[in-house]
């Protein structure tokens, strides 16, 4: 089998090597329990990573020492359990390239883009007074996503140009896999107030060009929300240095907790969207029929927060930040690659997206022909592989490319050589086994 190295591999950085790996899974000790007989085989991490023992760890002594409400009491442990939780946001922060005041805690990326685009609507409305102004949208003009994008990143805007009376307008996906750019540039115009797009695709794998479409939006003086769910646990992802107005993504699918995600911000923009939620925590002064908010990112964090969470976060980005990111990029980049080119030599199996030799991230989605994706899922369970099946919450793209599921294998910096070369052997043996002839 014959690999490619990606392109946008870094002279200083060398993937990380297999006794590294084999010393990382060590942390996490969920892979080492056994399914159906066969140890677990993970690629399923595009959906769900798993947790080492630091994250844990983070989380338990959170509850052991500090459990108190932050930015409310005046006793001890309130102030040690405010301390730590505004010290996880510097942290995460600090990760993507972003300052503290511009990183708001959510429950998750679908949070993330439902508050900025309930607080536009909001906007719309006349909420927020003169700052707000600038997001204001009504009909005539155009809210901007594309074909590959998951539901989360899709569905928001369909409501808030319900609620506004904007336009919905698409970037299509060619046949590839890849973005049509020709398209892109006759879309998106004097019209579009906002684009909002996946920064690499939880189906295809492919990674966008954010600068290129980044400037094109900013040419018409429209914001720009980067989907970064599937980049940020994977890539360096520097948001000053890409330029995009928001971006969200989540901490379960980069080693942390469930129940935590980000949303990065531009200082001056948060300091001017109202809030989408309001309530306790997030005011300075109120009466029977007004109230005057918190500055950012408070305004967004209204009610008792996601302090545990929040930490564990923190201790994950310390555990990724310590085996370097550039070296998981380029290690998962290999193991990408390796997923497409054996899946590519089996007879029957179609994968979705772009071809061996072009950078994606470290995931293949793949359809069996005769063979449904819940079998195909079935089948692997039985072997002890985890793997995807269904639309991932991308219908669109899956209609687009012509199939209503797919199977999906996904890799993370725990995933050995030997288990996607395990995962190929077995999908070897998925025609045979169905009686289907390719």
């Amino acid at each position: 089998m014959t690999l490619s190295a990606p392109s946008f591999r870094r002279a200083a950085a060398v993937a990380l090597t297999e006794d590294e790996v084999a010393r990382i899974r060590n942390d996490f000790p969920i892979l080492e329990q056994r399914i159906n007989g066969h140890p677990l085989n993970y690629l399923d991490s595009g959906a769900t990573s798993q947790n080492p023992i630091s994250v844990m760890e983070a989380e338990q002594e959170y509850y052991e020492q500090r459990n108190a409400a932050v930015h409310r009491g005046a006793h001890t442990l309130a102030f040690a359990a405010t301390e730590v939780f505004e010290g996880a946001r510097e942290t995460v922060a600090a990760f993507i390239g972003a300052q503290p005041d511009e990183l708001v805690w959510t429950s998750n990326a679908t949070e993330g883009v439902n508050l900025v685009a309930y607080a536009i609507s909001n906007a719309s409305l006349g909420l927020g007074g003169a700052d707000a102004a600038r997001f204001r949208i009504g009909a005539g003009d155009e809210i901007v996503v594309t074909e590959m994008e998951h539901h989360a990143n899709l569905i928001p805007w369909q409501q808030l140009a319900l609620l506004t009376g904007a336009t919905l307008r698409f970037i299509p996906v060619l046949d590839d896999g890849t973005l049509d750019l020709a398209a892109a540039a006759t879309i998106v115009g004097p019209r579009t107030r906002l684009l909002a797009f996946t920064h690499a695709s939880n189906v295809v794998g492919t990674i966008n060009p954010v600068a290129e479409l980044v400037e094109l939006a900013h040419r018409f003086g429209a914001l720009v929300l980067l989907d970064a769910c599937q980049t940020v646990p994977h890539l360096t992802v520097d948001v000053a240095a890409l330029d995009v107005d928001f971006a969200v993504f989540s901490g379960h699918k980069m080693l942390g907790p469930t129940g935590i995600g980000a949303l990065f911000g531009k200082a001056e923009l948060l300091a001017g969207l109202p809030p989408f939620l309001t309530g306790g925590s997030m005011i300075t002064t109120v009466d029977m029929e007004h109230a005057e908010f918190l500055a950012p990112p408070q305004r967004f964090e209204a009610g008792t927060q996601r302090i545990s969470q929040a930490i564990a976060l923190a201790a994950a980005v310390d555990y990724l930040t310590e085996t370097g990111m550039d070296r998981i990029a380029l290690r998962e980049a290999e193991l990408g690659q390796r997923l497409v080119t054996g899946l590519a030599e089996i007879p029957g199996v179609r994968v979705l997206g772009p071809a061996a030799g072009v950078d994606r991230i470290g995931l293949a989605a793949f359809d069996v022909a005769g063979v449904h994706a819940h079998d195909v899922g079935q089948f692997l369970d039985e072997a002890g592989i985890a793997v995807r099946v269904g639309h991932h919450c991308a219908q669109p793209l899956h209609r687009r490319l012509g199939v209503t599921a797919s199977t999906r294998a996904s890799t993370y910096l725990y995933t050995t050589t030997d288990e996607v070369d395990q995962f190929l052997a077995a999908m070897h043996e998925v025609a045979p086994f169905f009686g289907v002839k390719p």
